[in-house]
């Protein structure tokens, strides 16, 4: 059998062939049901906005490479891949979400024209630390019982895909076997038989067979793959900078507190000597009275020590340094 090489769907330019041309119809519809639906054919139809082609090779941006997609229910889906991790981005991804929930609307209609918005953002990072869960779907919620609002006008849907670790043999469900497609594609000799089962995961793979590319296609995927993994260097060098400087800084603290905590330490010793032989029966009141004292207050005591003449003065002058 002949060997098959596959393209990563998490680059970005792969993602938006595999599921955004104009020959992704079915796949999408698959892969949205899966992710969105638990697998439920709810979705029957839906038409892809500004599908990719291979004319647009050349002048494609970033910006481009979200795929739009409207339901047959009239629903719009944003579906978006992102591999490196970005500066306030869960506030770009709502944005996006109620920005294209907003431009439904123009001057003079109806609001009942407006249709749901569902987000369905897919990343190679980690973005909820607490929650194990792969697939996180939000909806709008009573904040004390929970109930959901009446209707999904806004949907947020991420997919975390470092979560996944299941095994090819391991797979069950319809999403499974699509976030095993985005995770091991690129690892993949020929097409497993339990993926080819699913018929749009098998179109999927034929689409990201690196055979069936043109040159500048392929070429483009080479291009973009080196710059994910630049750009990924890049956020990991400054990550890794930025922590140095911090635990450099944690360390420089550390040893000024030290130091200072030492001086204090000795301030307090030897003011302690010097109360004790001027009041030698107030010992344990002594110790709470010094005790918390900072280095400046207890300087000022040890420069007055010989102007007490009686327990009182030092109530008095303890009284006034710590005003």
């Amino acid at each position: 059998m002949t060997k098959k090489k596959f393209i990563s769907p998490k680059i970005d330019y792969a993602f938006k062939k595999i599921f955004g041309s104009d020959q992704s119809e079915d796949i999408l519809i698959s892969f949205l049901n899966a992710i969105v639906y638990n697998g439920k054919s709810v979705i029957s139809s839906l038409t892809i906005v500004n599908p990719y082609n291979p004319g647009q090779v050349e002048t494609l941006k970033d910006s481009y490479l979200d795929i739009r997609a409207v339901l047959n229910s009239g629903e719009i889906v944003l579906i978006e891949m992102q591999v490196a991790r970005i500066a306030a981005f869960y506030k770009r991804v709502t944005y996006n979400l109620c920005k294209a929930y907003a431009n439904q609307l123009t001057s003079g209609d109806y609001y009942l024209e407006i249709t749901p918005v569902i987000a369905v953002t897919i990343t190679d990072f980690i973005l909820f630390k607490e929650n194990p869960k792969c697939i996180h779907h939000f909806v709008f919620k009573d904040k004390e019982s929970s109930s959901e609002y009446p209707e999904h006008e806004l949907q947020l849907i991420f997919v975390e895909l470092p979560r996944f670790v299941k095994k090819l043999p391991e797979l069950q469900t319809l999403a499974e076997k699509w976030i095993y497609f985005m995770t091991q594609a690129q690892d993949l000799e020929e097409i497993p038989e339990s993926l080819a089962e699913v018929t749009a995961i098998e179109k999927a793979l034929t689409i990201a067979n690196q055979a069936n590319l043109t040159p500048a296609e392929a070429e483009e995927v080479s291009r973009r793959a080196m710059q994910l993994r630049d750009e990924i260097g890049r956020i990991k060098y400054a990550t890794e900078e930025a922590s140095k400087e911090a635990r450099e800084e944690g360390r420089q603290e550390g040893r000024q507190e030290g130091r200072q905590e030492g001086r204090i330490t000795e301030a307090r010793a030897l003011v302690l000597r010097l109360l004790n032989k001027r009041f030698p029966d107030q010992t344990a009141e002594l110790n709470s009275l010094v005790e918390g004292l900072s280095l400046s207050a207890l300087e000022g005591l040890s420069d007055a020590m010989f102007e007490l003449n009686n327990w009182q003065d030092l109530l008095t002058l303890l009284a006034e340094i710590n005003q």
